[in-house]
């Protein structure tokens, strides 16, 4: 199994950190961007396709949940599932950067902010 590392190339375009989800620790997920077989992420395709890091760097959306390609019912219920507060990701991306997002998620041991 991987170990938990501060890696801003493991941010995922939605927000998530890659680097501490167990999927990736195990092995049997490469992470966001390196993961070419999800041409079902419409997240991601957006962000390859405006050049973004995730979806911190829009400009076109102030709060990313106006964006109905992040904000949609599977989003929605991946959410409530595993708890997850993908937007506050989002908005703690725009505050530190993804260095610092890495760095304070490997601390902590988890892949995303909880509700």
């Amino acid at each position: 199994m991987k170990s938990i590392v501060a890696d801003p190339k493991l941010v995922a375009y939605c927000g998530l950190y890659c680097g501490a989800c167990k999927k990736y620790l195990k092995g049997s997920c490469q992470g966001c961007a390196k993961n070419e077989k999800a041409t079902w992420c419409n997240i991601r395709l957006c962000c390859i396709e405006n050049n973004y890091t995730s979806c911190a760097d829009c400009k076109e959306f102030d709060d990313v949940n106006d964006c109905k390609k992040y904000n949609n019912f599977v989003a929605k219920v991946f959410g409530v599932i595993f708890r997850s507060d993908r937007r506050s990701c989002i908005i703690r991306i725009k505050e530190v950067g993804n260095d610092g997002f890495a760095k304070e998620m490997a601390e902590k041991k988890v892949p995303t902010i909880k509700r």
